[in-house]
């Protein structure tokens, strides 16, 4: 089973396009969806689960709906945070905070500190994120108090640092990109693409992926032999 996974979760303005909805509504229902991994990742034992839900590019989708998407996490928060604490996952979120608004970092803040004590299942959620920043922000500290920069002190002062890097990295909705996600973190991930949009994304699409990478071979620059601990 892997330790940590990773999802960009791609697909919830076509869900709606096609139902004739807003994009909203799209948005509404891949909250209910990520609810429903968030259960489905505690009860299979996954230690973390990282997801995308908003990227540092995001900002340039039309202001309606970045609005909306802001009214809509401030919503979930309020609605979800206590369900977390009982459920024993801890909730922390990852990206550039100084651009948000006030309200916005205190809500995150104070969402952090509530399930800071859960240790069931580390649930981060990438808030105006982006792998480049990412790097870029770890090696500025690094630099900043006259550290090296190498490949151990960037892995200390990444955003992700306080998690494993993730063993699985599903996209759903078709695409078949990372869209600047975990840059650095997904190294040695293993990619899995689904077709599902995410708002329709259940339990069945996840142990499909989980199954998937269970079939897997992980070499990290090894031969098979090597894996496997035959002679070579």
């Amino acid at each position: 089973m892997p330790r940590h996974i990773a999802i960009v979760m791609d697909g919830n303005g076509r869900w709606a396009r096609r139902r004739l909805l807003p994009r909203l509504a799209g948005h509404r229902q891949g909250v209910e969806s990520l609810r429903r991994c968030v259960k489905a990742c505690a009860a299979r034992g996954i230690a973390v689960l990282t997801v995308f839900a908003f990227s540092s590019e995001n900002w340039s989708r039309p202001q309606d709906e970045v609005s909306g998407l802001m009214q809509l996490m401030g919503k979930a928060l309020v609605r979800e945070v206590p369900q977390l604490t009982q459920d024993g996952v801890r909730l922390r979120f990852v990206g550039e905070r100084s651009g948000l608004p006030g309200a916005m970092r205190s809500a995150l803040e104070q969402a952090e500190a509530a399930t800071a004590a859960n240790a069931r299942l580390q649930l981060n959620v990438c808030f105006n994120y982006g792998g480049r920043w990412d790097i870029a922000q770890a090696a500025a500290g690094l630099a900043a108090r006259g550290e090296a920069i190498t490949e151990a002190s960037l892995q200390t002062a990444m955003s992700l640092a306080h998690a494993p890097d993730p063993d699985l990295l599903i996209r759903t909705g078709g695409e078949m990109r990372i869209s600047n996600f975990l840059l650095w973190q997904a190294a040695y991930s293993e990619l899995y693409f689904s077709d599902t949009l995410w708002p329709d994304f259940d339990e069945a699409a996840l142990d499909a992926a989980i199954a998937a990478f269970c079939a897997r071979e992980r070499r990290y620059g090894l031969t098979s032999e090597q894996v496997r601990g035959a002679p070579c």
